[in-house]
């Protein structure tokens, strides 16, 4: 695979905990998508997110993680600012842009696919999902954020924008 009408992986960030390490979100979206990458079923792969509660950036610490799975630097483009959803797509597109990228794969948790799809969508992106299984327990915290996550999307459909 090595077209540019190839998709190319949009990776959107989670939390990066003390000490620069992954959190499990991180890890598990970050190493999906050099599951995909691997497979050939994205040519690229974008990056996104910035510095929460500890440094360094979300797409910093994912690019470590896919270059630790073996794709190559040259393959991985990092947006190291964005602080939500929206900013991760609206940030993004300049380097999608830039790298000819004409649809885009959407990387991250299953709860949260629906309201990034529908986000990159309405910013013009030819845009699907591809989400990690699911390797934890669901307990009440990954219950309520489900629950949060499911307002989120409402909110965005009703508000057209």
């Amino acid at each position: 695979m090595t077209g540019l009408d190839d998709p190319v992986a949009l990776v959107l960030g989670a939390a990066v905990w003390e000490g620069g390490r992954a959190s499990p979100s991180l890890r598990r979206r970050a190493r999906h998508a050099a599951t995909l990458w691997h497979a050939g079923q994205v040519r690229a792969i974008v990056v996104s997110g910035g510095v929460g509660l500890h440094p360094p950036s979300e797409a910093e610490v994912m690019a470590q993680v896919i270059v630790a799975a073996g794709v190559p630097d040259g393959a991985v483009f990092l947006e190291p600012q964005a602080r939500n959803t929206r900013e991760n797509i609206a940030l993004s597109r300049p380097i999608l842009n830039r790298i000819g990228a004409s649809a885009v794969v959407i990387v991250t948790d299953g709860y949260h696919a629906p309201r990034a799809r529908l986000l990159a969508r309405r910013a013009g992106l030819r845009a699907s999902s591809n989400c990690p299984v699911r390797d934890y327990r669901l307990t009440w915290p990954m219950l309520r954020l489900r629950l949060r996550e499911a307002v989120a999307f409402l909110w965005v459909l009703v508000r057209r924008g």
